[in-house]
C-alpha cells in the first residue's frame, strides 16, 4: 500500500505530520478560522494566534462567544487532531519571536506559516497620522517579516516548507479611504519575490494571496448588496474561497509555485 493508494491511511491528508501556524484566528466567521479548518482537514496540526482586543475595538466586534467558542468549534472540526493557541499583540516587536518559539516548543517544528492577521485602519490622506502609520506598519508589515524570519530560523530543511501572506489588492485599484492599511499591506505584495528568492534554496515557497472582498460580517446590508453586484457570481467571496487556495498552496501539489501574488477575486469588477 502506498501513500497514493486511496486505501492508505494518509490518502486525502497531504499535510499529515506537518504543523501549520495561522495568525489572526479570532472570529468564527473569519478567513483565519477557515484557513485553519481547511489545513487541519488536510492533516496538519495547528498553532493559532489571535488578538481579540483589536476586534473588540472595531465596528464588527469580537466573536460573540470569545476565543473559547472559536477554539471549541475549531477543535470539533473534521480532521482536527490538535490545536494550540496564543494571544499575540503583533504591535509588540517581540511578539513574532515569542509566537514561533511557542509553536516550536509545542510541536518541535513548524512547516506552514500563514500570516493572516491584520490591523484595520480607516482614514484618507487628510486623516493620516504618524501614529497610525507606525501602528499599521508594525502589525501588518514588520510583524509579518519578523514572523517569516523566525520561521526560517527554525526551519530545518524538511520537505513542505510553506509561507503564505495576505494582501488586499492594493495593486489592482485605489483604497483612498484606508491609506495606512493599504500602504502596509501593499508592502507585502512588493516583498514577496524577495522573500521567495531568500528561501527558495531551502525548499520553502513564499506566496501572497489577495482574496478580494470577503464577507466576514463586517459591512452593513446596503454595502453588502452594492458590492455583490460587482461580482459575476452575484456574491462576495467567502472565507472558504480564500481558505481553499491557501490550503492548496500549502500542499506538495503547489511546490512549483513561489514568489507569486495571487488574486483570487471571482472576477470582481472594481471599476464597473
Amino acid at each position: 500500500m502506498t501513500a497514493g493508494d486511496p486505501t492508505s491511511p494518509s490518502a486525502g491528508r497531504p499535510l499529515a505530520g506537518r504543523v501549520a501556524l495561522v495568525t489572526g484566528v479570532s472570529r468564527r466567521v473569519g478567513i483565519g478560522m477557515a484557513v485553519a479548518r481547511h489545513l487541519a482537514g488536510l492533516g496538519a496540526d495547528l498553532f493559532v494566534t489571535s488578538w481579540t482586543a483589536h476586534d473588540r475595538d472595531q465596528p464588527w466586534g469580537a466573536d460573540p462567544g470569545g476565543m473559547d467558542a472559536v477554539l471549541a468549534e475549531l477543535g470539533a472540526a473534521q480532521g482536527v487532531r490538535r490545536v494550540e493557541h496564543l494571544e499575540a499583540d503583533f504591535h509588540d516587536p517581540e511578539a513574532p519571536g515569542r509566537v514561533l518559539a511557542a509553536a516550536v516548543e509545542a510541536y518541535g517544528h513548524v512547516d506552514v506559516l500563514v500570516c493572516n492577521h491584520a490591523r484595520s485602519s480607516a482614514g484618507g490622506l487628510g486623516e493620516l497620522t504618524a501614529a497610525e502609520l507606525d501602528a499599521s506598519f508594525a502589525v501588518n508589515t514588520r510583524a509579518v517579516l519578523l514572523l517569516v524570519q523566525a520561521f526560517a530560523a527554525q526551519h530545518d530543511g524538511r520537505p513542505g516548507g510553506r509561507v503564505v501572506l495576505f494582501t488586499s489588492g492594493q495593486q489592482l485599484g485605489p483604497m483612498a479611504g484606508e491609506l495606512a492599511y493599504a500602504t502596509s499591506k501593499a508592502a507585502l505584495a512588493g516583498i514577496t519575490p524577495s522573500l521567495a528568492e531568500t528561501l527558495a534554496d531551502r525548499g520553502v515557497t513564499v506566496n501572497t494571496v489577495n482574496p478580494g472582498p470577503t464577507d466576514t460580517d463586517y459591512v452593513d446590508q446596503a454595502t453588502r448588496a452594492r458590492v455583490a453586484e460587482r461580482f459575476p457570481a452575484g456574491r462576495w467571496g467567502t472565507p472558504d474561497d480564500a481558505a481553499r487556495l491557501v490550503a492548496w498552496l500549502s500542499t506538495d501539489d503547489a511546490a512549483w509555485i513561489t514568489g507569486q501574488v495571487i488574486n483570487s477575486e471571482g472576477g470582481f469588477r472594481r471599476f464597473s
